[in-house]
């Protein structure tokens, strides 16, 4: 018996550690990976998605995790209002630092966008 519930329902990924849009390309890369995953927009620490069904969003965020980039849905398909400092970058490189971030590593070892 099939206990998956059909939802075909628009979600909002929160996703921690991206910084850029290299990181950008890598998580859509990973949702497009997810059977019964469409993937609508990828931006900095949101991606919008529809998922097939309850499982298929459980892969989504399983899939994002693997790929490096912890993944939660946010309440009522509302974008978060920060971004942790991380990902590739260490939350700085050519886009700056966010808002009130106070983390200030240094990216002269590289990265995708040292």
């Amino acid at each position: 018996m099939d206990t998956t519930t059909k939802t075909n329902e628009n979600i909002t990924l929160s996703i921690d550690g991206m910084s850029c849009g290299q990181c950008v390309q890598a998580v859509t890369k990973a949702l497009s990976a997810v059977p019964g995953v469409r993937v609508g927009s990828v931006a900095v620490g949101t991606a919008e998605i529809e998922a097939e069904d309850n499982s298929a969003a459980g892969q989504a965020v399983a899939a994002l995790e693997a790929a490096g980039y912890p993944a939660r849905a946010t309440a009522g398909g509302a974008s978060p209002s920060s971004r942790p400092a991380g990902g590739c970058c260490g939350g700085a490189g050519k886009l700056g630092m966010a808002s009130g971030d106070s983390d200030q590593r240094s990216t002269s070892s590289g990265g995708c966008c040292g």
